[in-house]
């Protein structure tokens, strides 16, 4: 039976952009199965973008690491291709726990490949991350940059992309976009999806926006002694709408192509960075929130500056970030002040 063109599976699609991702496919027409185990995600998540897109959508309970429920899955749906978001994510978290790591991130992504080939399912959008270029030497970063990681995390990635190269050269079938995130933030504009971290946030504007609701008392800024304009940290952040909206392009892309394109990194950014300081001025701007914060000591393996070169995206994709740090304030500030507790309250 051919594959419906139409049809996607997104694993981790109950996660932050695995939802927010769930919305820009359906509005581009696809249709969608979400297949989670809900470890660091909410089924609160899924029936709240069934509600924003006006039909319910058919979620499947199981890990990437079980070949026999995915098997089920790829039986009854005949998919296009698979948008993989099914990671865990929390750098800290690795470092204590790096075989978890291993075990999801890398057997995971082993076990779905291997159970797509089966099923002649060679389109494949990968969540991959910034934390692959490590502590970078130029800025901004571009696809070609060299690749080195600080945790299990990053490197949980970094052996994924390998893992994808050398598939790619093995057969020349497949068409892996290997989408490398810089820092999604924001939420959707209704207020009714967003981030929301499993106990202490790991990133910064989940961190300042549960102190500007009072969830938390202040904000820790890690080092203030960076060669950046102020001292603290600079990041690329990007808005999670933009972020969702790259999956349908790279998606769109993959369609398009006569003949496949193989292994294919691609940078989703803004293309310039802001520090700690200037988004939590910005924030606090934006909302009327004051945001209370000390200065503490660096943390281990953190980087002074991180910015991305989007170009390829642009020009490939025709993809490029649209949304300012104005709205990704007032997004994640609309979010939380609606749901303080996060999907945990519903």
């Amino acid at each position: 039976m051919e594959n419906n063109k139409n049809k996607i599976l997104v694993t981790g699609g109950a996660g932050y952009i695995g939802s927010h991702t769930c919305i820009a496919l359906h509005e581009a027409g696809y249709e969608i199965v979400i297949y989670d185990n809900l470890s660091n995600s909410s089924k609160e998540a899924i029936n709240r973008v069934s509600s924003l897109i006006g039909k319910p959508i058919e979620f499947i309970e199981g890990d990437i690491r079980d070949a026999e429920s995915l098997r089920k899955v790829f039986t009854a749906h005949q998919f296009f291709g698979v948008i993989h978001f099914a990671g865990l994510k929390a750098v800290g978290e690795s470092v204590a726990k790096p075989l978890m790591y291993y075990s999801n991130n890398v057997s995971g992504t082993i076990t779905l490949l291997e159970v797509m080939a089966e099923y002649k399912v060679t389109n494949l959008v990968f969540s991959s991350s910034a934390t692959v270029y490590g502590d970078p030497e130029t800025l901004p970063i571009n696809e070609s940059s060299k690749r080195s990681c600080t945790n299990p995390y990053g490197q949980s990635k970094l052996v994924v992309e390998h893992i994808l190269e050398d598939l790619a050269t093995s057969n020349k079938q497949w068409n892996l976009i290997n989408l490398r995130y810089f820092n999604p933030v924001g939420a959707h504009t209704s207020g009714q999806i967003g981030e929301d971290p499993n106990d202490i946030p790991n990133n910064l504007m989940p961190y300042i926006s549960q102190v500007a609701v009072g969830k938390l008392t202040k904000l820790n800024i890690f080092g203030n002694d960076y060669p950046t304009v102020d001292g603290t940290g600079v990041r690329d952040y990007i808005h999670v709408t933009d972020l969702a909206k790259g999956h349908v392009d790279a998606l769109r892309y993959a369609e398009h192509q006569t003949t496949p394109v193989g292994f294919m990194p691609i940078n989703l950014g803004t293309g310039k960075g802001s520090s700690v300081l200037e988004l939590v001025t910005a924030f606090a701007e934006v909302t009327g929130q004051k945001i209370p914060y000390q200065f503490t000591a660096r943390r281990a393996g953190d980087i002074a500056s991180c910015y991305a070169s989007a170009d390829k995206a642009k020009q490939l994709l025709g993809w490029e970030a649209t949304h300012t740090i104005t709205d990704m304030c007032a997004d994640t500030w609309r979010w939380q002040s609606m749901n303080p507790y996060g999907y945990k309250a519903s």
